[in-house]
């Protein structure tokens, strides 16, 4: 038991004047020990915060400690509690205060003896209680102000402030000394909102999410001593839901309103906005402030429409996008958090397909609609004009928002007809290119983008060709006939009068060519019908040696047998297109050179 005892120093400040300071202390009785050896072997332990101040008052002076005194004092008690902060945490955000409801784990030992009268421990359940309020013993209430959580205490409280004199069912005996070894877990306050802290934010920050958007973010859960309960990326998945539908715990709800993609916030949860009594499974116990560290991955609403953001627009579009058309684009596709999910560029291919036809989804089918070649757009899909709920496998997760940066090549539609525009035509322009003409032209080929894909001045002289010889792509002829030499042109061809869907070396499947050509020399061909080469020297006449009946008129047949007999070939005109520059019957000059260029059949 403790004992209530005066203690007198007598002090001489080294004048005849003498002073006196009385203190009063509860020394613990030891049987045997005067009261001033206990009250000095007390004193030593620094456990009476009064005497403590007064040693530390008396040494600031030179005092003359002439005599102690020890005498017992009046029965009433003037203890109070004895704690001993043995672990204080680093950080400690708040402290418990009057009203505050707290939850902590304990053991209580005898002070006398040591001896265990009961534990939260072996409860296997935290104790929770409400301080200052009388529901706790008055030791314990005064004991817990100012615990920091994750903080461990030894609470030492006397009996009056504990059981008394008259103990309690059998387990407290009277006038016994607690001791409390206490572990706190969590504080929170009827008064307690949700607590937001922002870790970091985007800068550009387009919209926030609201009540009825459905989001999709990650989370790290933890009770407030810091003791994980639950996280979304063990699970290597978001945690997708509705705001405001009730389908999250009400902290969580308000606690999301407003972030945006990509924003970190810690959001602290009390317990009544939580789960409250009945806790969660086994991990959330009963009244637990839940802490969650939150990514916002994706929100949407479930009427949003497709977002177009119009990144470039060539100079002199005079075409744009319909249904119809058949496309090339090359695209970025990521998710809102700029996680990259495919790429055209990383294929080094195109994606080519017919706009407004279904082979793409709706959100894209939609995108793709009025633009412009060379055009880049930034689209943003929902998941219902995208890949809905489901996803695709593991590359694209269900009710995904998706980012789609394009740009495109190239269109045309399968009716679009070879486009010629004149850019040069010199003054004096009498004679035309036609069928059966043998040309010499310079030529420039590139994709619509302006990538360069073959030139005549790559070579060491200009290109030649027969027109209506099908020596090249059917585009390319529809460019240069009616040309006279000198004049320049700009020719865009369709891949239907190109290469087709197969492509050729180099020149992508299904691609527009376009054209830079120059007209360099121009030798007229062969009439319609057929001529004689001879090869040896020629009949003189000749019309009288091919006109074997006199009529005036040569058919196929009396030529036929003309040759037979002079060592002649029949070589026709248009129709077979075996000839390519003739000056007369008697002498035909044949171009000898090999086309070079990918536009050459």
């Amino acid at each position: 038991m403790f004992l209530n005892w005066c203690i007198v120093l007598i002090f001489s400040t080294g004048t005849s004047l003498f002073h006196s300071v009385q203190f009063f202390t509860n020394v613990p009785d030891h049987s045997g020990v005067s009261p001033v050896i206990r009250f000095l072997l007390h004193l030593q332990t620094g456990l009476p915060r009064s005497v403590v101040f007064w040693q530390t008052v008396l040494g600031m002076f030179p005092l003359l400690l002439l005599h102690v005194v020890a005498v017992k004092c009046s029965s009433e008690p003037m203890v109070d509690v004895v704690v001993d902060r043995y672990h204080i945490p680093k950080l400690c955000p708040r402290e418990v205060q009057t009203e505050d409801f707290i939850r902590y784990h304990f053991n209580g030992t005898f002070h006398v003896d040591g001896k265990t009268f009961d534990s939260s421990h072996d409860r296997g359940k935290a104790f929770i209680s409400q301080v200052g309020l009388g529901r706790l013993i008055t030791g314990m209430d005064r004991g817990l102000q100012g615990m920091c959580v994750n903080e461990r205490r030894r609470i030492t409280v006397p009996p009056h402030l504990a059981y008394g004199s008259i103990g309690t069912g059998g387990v407290i005996p009277p006038d016994a000394v607690l001791v409390y070894d206490v572990l706190l877990l969590d504080i929170w306050n009827t008064e307690d909102k949700v607590e937001i802290r922002t870790l970091s934010k985007p800068k550009k920050c387009s919209r926030v999410a609201m009540a009825s958007d459905f989001v999709r973010y990650h989370y790290n859960g933890s009770l407030l001593s810091g003791q994980a309960f639950d996280s979304s990326h063990d699970k290597n998945a978001t945690y997708d839901t509705y705001l405001g539908q009730g389908d999250l715990i009400e902290g969580m709800d308000q606690g999301l309103l407003g972030m945006c993609v990509r924003e970190r916030r810690v959001i602290i949860v009390p317990p009544f906005l939580a789960y409250g009594e009945k806790g969660h499974g086994r991990l959330v116990p009963p009244q637990a402030t839940l802490v969650f560290e939150v990514l916002m991955v994706d929100l949407f609403n479930p009427k949003d429409d497709l977002i177009v953001e119009v990144k470039e627009v060539p100079i002199g579009c005079t075409r744009r996008t319909t249904v119809g058309d058949y496309i090339r684009y090359h695209y970025n596709g990521t998710f809102q958090d700029s996680t990259a999910f495919d790429s055209s560029y990383q294929r080094n291919s195109t994606y080519n397909t017919y706009v407004g036809m279904g082979y793409v989804i709706k959100g894209i089918d939609k995108a793709l609609q009025g633009l412009c070649m060379g055009e880049k757009r930034r689209v943003v899909v929902p998941p219902h004009l995208a890949y809905g709920g489901d996803g695709v496998g593991e590359l694209i997760p269900g009710s995904a928002v998706l980012v789609f940066d394009i740009h495109v090549i190239d269109f045309h539609n399968p009716n679009d007809p070879v486009d010629v525009k004149v850019t040069h035509k010199p003054q004096e322009c009498d004679v035309l290119s036609e069928a059966d003409d043998w040309l010499q032209y310079r030529y420039n080929c590139s994709l619509m983008d302006g990538t360069l894909l073959y030139s005549s001045d790559q070579f060491d002289s200009p290109s030649v060709t027969t027109l209506g010889a099908n020596q090249v792509i059917p585009g390319l002829e529809q460019g240069l006939i009616g040309m006279c030499v000198g004049e320049t042109r700009e020719v865009v061809v369709p891949p239907h009068w190109g290469h087709g869907e197969s492509g050729a070396g180099g020149v992508p499947g299904s691609a527009v060519l376009f054209f830079q050509l120059e007209l360099v020399e121009l030798r007229k061909g062969v009439p319609e019908g057929f001529m004689f080469v001879w090869l040896g020297d020629s009949p003189d006449p000749l019309f009288p040696a091919m006109d074997l009946n006199g009529d005036q008129e040569v058919p196929l047949q009396e030529p036929s047998s003309c040759c037979r007999s002079s060592r002649a070939t029949v070589v026709f005109g248009r129709e077979s297109k075996q000839t390519t520059s003739f000056r007369t019957c008697s002498t035909v000059r044949t171009s000898t050179k090999t086309a070079r260029s990918s536009h050459l059949k």
